[in-house]
């Protein structure tokens, strides 16, 4: 069984930096991860993703140039470094493993929550 911990959200002002962990269990084979987040009201929407190796990875362009996701295959561990932040970037962030791009089904961790304010 797959389960995904979210964590290091927070409060921060705009052009700020958060990095956020998320610890997979559960998953035997090589995998790639990825990092989503949902606004209220808004539907969640995908961030960014990397591959098993961390030699490919990919962003929303909403995001690109200012996050960047990273991995340790040791800790089974995916990051997501978030600098200059934005109020728009409020949301609660959730990653994704197994994940290979497009849609995403599951399973869901708890989120991290990241407020930004102006």
């Amino acid at each position: 069984q797959v389960q995904l911990v979210e964590s290091g959200g927070g409060l921060v002002q705009a052009g700020g930096s958060l990095r956020l962990s998320c610890a997979a269990s559960g998953l035997t084979s090589r995998y790639g991860m990825g990092w989503f987040r949902q606004a209220p009201g808004k539907e969640r929407e995908f961030l960014a993703a990397i591959s098993w190796s961390g030699g490919n990875t990919y962003y929303a362009s909403s995001v690109e140039g200012r996050f960047t996701i990273s991995r340790s295959n040791a800790k089974n561990t995916v990051y997501l470094q978030m600098n200059n932040l934005k109020p728009e970037d409020t949301a609660v962030y959730y990653c994704a493993a197994p994940y290979s791009g497009g849609k995403y089904q599951g399973p869901w961790g708890q989120g991290t929550q990241v407020t930004v304010s102006s």
